[in-house]
């Protein structure tokens, strides 16, 4: 099932419906592989990667999409992990530090830029706030050096004069405002971007990534797969299973217990928030290490978040965020701004999932955001927890697990030093042929997003007026990056469908890109 042009060498990461098919195929002739991965968002698709990269054969299946669970929730933030020094979580904090130096120098620099955060010194932040803030700022700069980042990737934070202040976040209360304090952190282009961009760099390493797949039954050596586009069942057996199916996790291992925690965003116009070149970071009254951010999207957007709210019950695939956290997340960016939102500006929401292990915290916010590795007698390796930054260092340790438990033929992890496909950094990316816009979503291959357009003109055009996207990106994503469906171009591989009016309009030139293939 290897795919590599030279034994452990990258090869063709194209992911399709011909490949999809291909790969089914040949797991039916032969269903035996070294390790079965369970689970297609950034922690699965990290395992698949370090696994393939191992030299291991390595099959990961995904019941509907890749990124389609929680993975494309997020706030598309890469944290340098420093709300976490707060509750004393020092190995986390630089275990996230570490993580975000090796996306934003090694493995995904095309797609994770410096943001620059801005805490408005206003009067309602009072001075022992400010000052918490200052020290915790402070701690972050020391977690960016013990990682190694320099100050040419993320500069030192400081105090801004109120001028400056007003430049990065334009829509602030002038009365009273006294400048701000800023920080750099990361920031990706697109979550769901990332997994997908993971996924392809395992197919290259040999990986098969089979999407539309569930798992119906697993045990620690093999699994009952069902291909829910086929309607076809078979049985593979697999030296290793790796459970990485989030807050899925416990249907598929019962010995897991969690407790998911509701995470909210609400979508704006960029024209909302007066040109926001910063994130706008507002401190939650009563915490010391919890803001709600106004975050610079793509798409002329602004993301309005988070919320940290218990969420027991039954585990939906698309959670909905509540009244009671719209009005949080408004009640708190209005106390900062001159002039307030209203739900009326709201053009759309999400809302993500975290799979946090059950303790005995009356707060889901006080749950530690650490991951674990757990293996049930006659069960599969279950990996949950953590946060998106630090998937690698998930896939790592469960795949350490893996080869220990099973006595599996491979050696140190590789993944620290392997770029994920379009990876490119420095003055590379300005000598691409291509618009930088294509560049800043695909790296190194905005060339070959653009190259039918050549052939085709119609593909250089818009998928629909006044959305920056071009129909040759959808052609692309059917082609090269496992699209199937309209939902995966409109709500994964790109981020049209966050507001329903775009996605409305966006939704023929995906289904032309999908008949047309």
């Amino acid at each position: 099932m290897r795919t590599t042009n030279e034994p452990g060498g990258p090869g063709n990461s194209a992911l399709n419906a011909d490949r999809r098919q291909r790969e089914l195929l040949a797991l039916g002739d032969d269903g035996a592989v070294d390790v079965l991965v369970v689970g297609g968002g950034v922690t699965g698709a990290g395992v698949a990667l370090d696994a393939a990269a191992r030299g291991l054969r390595t099959v990961l299946v995904e019941r509907h999409d890749l990124a389609f669970g929680t993975s494309r929730w997020s706030s598309k933030l890469v944290h340098g992990g420093l709300r976490y020094l707060a509750s004393g979580g020092v190995g986390i904090a630089h275990e996230s530090a570490r993580e975000r130096h090796v996306l934003m120098t090694t493995t995904a620099p095309h797609l994770v830029r410096a943001l620059p955060q801005v805490v408005p010194l206003l009067p309602r932040i009072g001075a022992p706030q400010r000052a918490l803030v200052r020290a915790g700022f402070l701690a972050g700069d020391v977690l960016r050096r013990s990682a190694g980042t320099s100050t040419a990737i993320l500069p030192r934070s400081r105090r801004v004069p109120t001028a400056e202040a007003l430049r990065l976040v334009p829509t602030l209360r002038r009365g009273g405002l006294r400048g701000g304090l800023l920080s750099w952190d990361g920031q990706l282009v697109d979550d769901a971007r990332l997994v997908v961009t993971i996924a392809r760099t395992a197919a290259a390493h040999g990986a098969s990534v089979l999407t539309r797949v569930e798992a119906l039954e697993i045990s620690g050596d093999s699994a009952v797969l069902h291909d829910t586009r086929s309607g076809e069942t078979l049985t593979v057996r697999a030296r290793a299973v790796i459970n990485a199916t989030g807050v899925w996790a416990d249907r598929l291992d019962p010995a897991i217990e969690l407790r998911p925690s509701r995470g909210t965003h609400l979508v704006f116009d960029a024209a909302a928030f007066g040109g926001l070149t910063a994130a706008l970071t507002v401190p939650i009254p009563g915490s010391t290490s919890r803001f709600v951010f106004a975050l610079p999207a793509p798409h002329g957007r602004v993301y309005l978040g988070l919320t940290d709210e218990d969420a027991p019950g039954p585990v939906p695939d698309e959670p909905r965020p509540t009244d009671a956290e719209i009005d949080f997340l408004l009640d708190t960016v209005n106390t900062v701004l001159r002039e307030p939102l209203h739900r009326s500006d709201i053009r759309g929401s999400f809302a993500g999932l975290r799979p946090l292990l059950r303790t005995a915290s009356d707060s889901t916010a006080d749950i530690s955001r650490e991951h674990a590795v757990l293996h049930s007698p006659g069960g599969p390796i279950t990996v949950v927890g953590g946060k998106l930054t630090t998937y690698r260092q998930m896939a790592q340790d469960a795949v350490d697990a893996a080869v220990a438990e099973a006595g599996l033929p491979a050696g140190p992890c590789r993944t620290m030093r392997i770029p994920l496909v379009g990876a490119i950094t420095g003055t590379a990316r300005d000598r691409i042929p291509a618009p930088p816009l294509l560049v800043e979503r695909y790296g190194s291959e905005a060339r070959a997003v653009l190259a039918p357009a050549q052939r085709d003109p119609a593909l250089a055009e818009p998928v629909a007026p006044g959305i920056d996207v071009l129909r040759a990106e959808f052609a692309y994503a059917v082609a090269r990056e496992g699209a199937l469906d309209t939902a995966d171009l409109l709500d994964r591989r790109t981020r049209i469908g966050l507001v329903p009016a775009d996605r409305d309009a966006a939704l023929p030139a995906a289904e032309a890109a999908l008949r047309q293939d």
